[in-house]
């Protein structure tokens, strides 16, 4: 029976067991399309990245003996549709069977779904085997409960599959060291220089070119830096493991205006494009952690593999639990525009301008730059999250709807009303001032609130939590922040308000 196999831009995982034996009756295929590249704007790089990475992969799989049809973005027989490329290929090849691997986007899944149910040759759908959990586990973990703990979730997969664990206790002593990861980095620890691929993408970005898409961001090199094979991602994981998770705990959520990376691993596109695997990555971590564990504390360790087996899985098991009904929340019934310099970087503020100019540039930016620079500002100008979800999966490479939506909709901008984060989370000013050097040579004063030169984040922090006053006053976590403003003068508070409303109807001007 002649078999086609489907393999989507973000299942580049060579280690799947459909590799395992070559079958001149099984023939594999792969699209660059406009489907794909056109339903939100994307950054250039992302564009590249994903081209790059799905033609090595054709290429790597066809020199293990493989069979695979592979239409680039400008081939002529590219119908730019993924079913309408699929359905000419079964009809071409006398396609007897065909089988997907489970897409990771609900979008994705109903289209092949429904694409399945309407042919005329058996099908069937096979696990990624890529992730530590199935769909529906963190659905049935939380079945009956409230209150949807990532904690709790993190806790049993520490327990599950016996990570940093000494029988049935966490190692160390606690199970989470994220107070030991809130270090400010002052340029006394140096940071090892970044580990850069020089993947040549000419072509690529001659086709981009040609087939007119319309992209964001900013590409001035002739080399894409991100691993595009398992080989480059082993090598990738190495290099953080040997210099990087020293202090990678430590300053996970410091920004600095002279770095870019600090200690991150930069591995999370090689990982959303499966790569390489999750258990890959914890495995060579904990191996390393434990030749090194005199030099490295555990503090580094448990930070990383909270991001990866807490977080990460708990971010896709969230997506899962609630779609598609996710994709429309927006709790706090927010509606303004993002502000042109999210797609510019032109702005005073510095923090705004250097996680932005940051994203433009290389594609990426962390954790902390997502949630409390950009997504804090967002969420503090009461921003429709339509906007900020399209923004947010746009500009990242590393960006795809499963882990995107939740972390942007849910912990950023808490549109989902709580399921994922326990509070919003928006700051003034003086966790920027904390977190990094942005505040010290900005236009804007941190320690101001109303004058001209006032930082915006002041005001506008106040003001959403006057104005979200109904949805938020009961939230056990924001009753001391309630209580200090319900001790601000009245006169002062509606100077606040008017200086934080001018702001957010001319946003471009600051």
């Amino acid at each position: 029976m002649k078999t086609l196999r489907l393999i989507l831009g973000d299942q580049l995982n060579i280690k799947h067991s459909w590799f395992k034996e070559t079958n001149n009756d099984v023939v594999y295929c792969l699209f660059e399309m406009r489907q794909e590249t056109d339903y939100v704007k994307h950054h250039i790089q992302k564009v590249i990245g994903f081209f790059a990475a799905m033609r090595q992969f054709s290429l790597d799989i066809e020199s293990n003996g493989h069979n695979v049809i592979y239409l680039k973005i400008n081939d002529e027989k590219n119908t730019q549709s993924l079913t309408d490329n699929l359905s000419k290929v079964i009809e071409e090849h006398r396609i007897e069977n065909f089988e997907y691997i489970y897409p990771d986007e609900y979008r994705l899944d109903e289209q092949l779904k429904a694409f399945s149910n309407n042919l005329n040759i058996t099908s069937k759908a096979v696990s990624a085997e890529h992730f530590y959990t199935k769909r529906d586990d963190l659905k049935q973990f939380f079945k009956g409960k409230k209150q949807y703990l990532m904690e709790n979730f993190y806790r049993d997969m520490r327990k599950k599959h016996d990570i940093l664990m000494v029988s049935d206790q966490p190692e160390g002593g606690k199970w989470n060291f994220d107070k030991s990861n809130r270090n400010k980095w002052k340029g006394d620890v140096s940071i090892p220089n970044y580990k850069l691929f020089k993947n040549n993408v000419d072509t690529i970005v001659s086709d981009i070119e040609n087939a007119g898409i319309k992209t964001i961001g900013r590409f001035t090199t002739k080399t894409f830096s991100y691993p595009i094979s398992r080989a480059q991602a082993i090598e990738q994981l190495k290099y953080f493991c040997e210099h990087l998770l020293i202090h990678f705990g430590d300053y996970q959520d410091a920004m600095h205006t002279e770095e870019t990376y600090l200690f991150h691993s930069r591995l999370s596109f090689a990982m959303n494009l499966k790569l390489i695997s999750p258990k890959d990555v914890v495995k060579t971590v904990m191996n390393y952690y434990r030749k090194h564990g005199d030099n490295i504390h555990i503090s580094q360790v448990e930070g990383f593999v909270r991001q990866i087996i807490g977080w990460r899985e708990y971010m896709r098991g969230m997506y899962w639990a609630f779609m598609p009904e996710y994709k429309d929340l927006n709790t706090l019934d927010n509606h303004n525009k993002l502000p042109d310099f999210f797609w510019t970087g032109n702005t005073k503020m510095n923090c705004l301008k250097h996680a932005i100019n940051n994203s433009l540039d290389n594609g990426y930016a962390h954790h902390i730059q997502r949630l409390m620079i950009t997504g804090n500002y967002a969420l503090l100008t009461q921003t429709n999250p339509d906007e900020v979800d399209h923004w947010y999966l746009g500009i990242y490479v590393d960006a795809i709807e499963w882990v995107q939506l939740t972390n942007t909709r849910g912990m950023s901008q808490f549109a989902d009303g709580g399921k994922i984060a326990t509070k919003p989370y928006v700051s003034s000013g003086s966790y920027v001032n904390k977190m990094s050097n942005y505040c010290k040579n900005c236009h804007y004063n941190k320690s101001k609130k109303t004058e001209d030169d006032a930082c915006p984040f002041n005001s506008l922090y106040w003001n959403f939590l006057d104005e979200k006053r109904d949805q938020l006053s009961n939230n056990f976590r924001m009753g001391m922040m309630y209580n200090l403003l319900d001790k601000m003068d009245k006169q002062d508070l509606q100077n606040i308000k008017e200086k934080a409303q001018h702001i957010i109807a001319h946003q471009d001007e600051y």
